[in-house]
């Protein structure tokens, strides 16, 4: 399933949808109308886990010849937002996971050129999330260096504690797209919260696309574009820890909780890796793509 957060209308409430043959259909009123009770939130229906899909699967298969009366609306007549508008916690953000961004990095990031032994991991606060269409806000008063990173982003479905490897994926609710938006020249001693973490620096979506329609996370290409021209294009397979490494490693120590949000990390291309190295800057458009998902698009403004 593609799940998405929606506004019908400027007015509206948020809501749970279900994207199907380019319409968006509301779920808690497909269940509504079929006597279930379902949520309309991405976080309450995550919380539902293995269930709630299956439940909503049932639903869609039985009506899906015909939608019940206000249920199902035109996908390019709603707005979609951020899937999970306002996660629970940080993200996990996880940086030097690819080898070639490794290399670009340390020749221009003053990171070190040898492999990462260990995942990476850094956050982004949750007021860093915006969705599709949203705004990047670029403050010159700030940055100078706004960079851009294409990363599949992995969502958590269970809590995870102390998870072996081999059952790690049996803890993923679904996949997205995240922009890992980094301005450069706000790297503090090492620390990358400040850099990365800036409100709008998480744009996010379009959609969920639950784990069952993703069996191999590590065979999926994503690219990047700004104002058309591709800048980032590589395979997940070129992941440097795959992703049942990073939910083990990550829950060995910290408990991740069902909406947990992974942003896996960037292949090389990145702007400051250029040469000459290359930025955003207001009236620019930067697309985020991840096969089988979707594309995330975002105009950068000026605040």
């Amino acid at each position: 399933m593609r799940l998405v957060t929606y506004r019908a209308s400027v007015e509206d409430a948020a809501q749970l949808g279900v994207i199907e043959d380019q319409m968006v259909v509301d779920v808690a009123r497909l269940g509504a109308s079929c006597g279930v009770e379902l949520p309309n939130s991405m976080l309450d229906f995550i919380d539902l886990s293995s269930p709630g899909i299956e439940v909503l699967k049932e639903l869609l298969e039985a009506k899906r010849s015909r939608w019940p009366t206000g249920t199902a609306r035109a996908l390019d007549d709603v707005k979609l937002l951020a899937p999970i508008p306002r996660p629970r916690k940080n993200i996990f953000g996880i940086g030097l996971n690819y080898v070639e961004h490794v290399e670009e990095s340390s020749r221009t990031l003053d990171t070190s050129k040898d492999l990462p032994k260990q995942p990476v991991i850094f956050s982004k606060p949750p007021t860093a999330v915006i969705g599709p269409g949203d705004a990047i806000e670029h403050n010159k008063n700030i940055t100078q260096q706004l960079d851009w990173e294409v990363e599949l982003a992995v969502i958590i479905g269970r809590t995870a504690k102390r998870v072996p490897v081999d059952r790690a994926l049996n803890y993923v609710f679904g996949y997205s797209v995240m922009n890992d938006i980094s301005a450069r020249d706000n790297r503090r001693a090492g620390q990358w919260i400040y850099s990365k973490g800036q409100d709008t620096f998480a744009p996010f979506g379009p959609c969920i696309v639950t784990a069952d329609e993703i069996p191999d996370p590590h065979d999926l290409d994503l690219w990047l574009r700004v104002n058309g021209v591709e800048k980032q294009r590589s395979n997940t397979r070129h992941l440097l820890f795959n992703i049942p490494t990073l939910i083990a490693d990550i829950s060995a120590a910290m408990t991740l909780e069902p909406g947990d949000i992974i942003a896996s990390g960037t292949p090389a291309g990145v702007g400051a890796g250029r040469v000459p190295q290359e930025w955003m800057w207001p009236g620019d458009v930067v697309e985020a793509c991840v096969d089988k998902i979707g594309l995330l698009r975002n105009p950068i403004v000026a605040v």
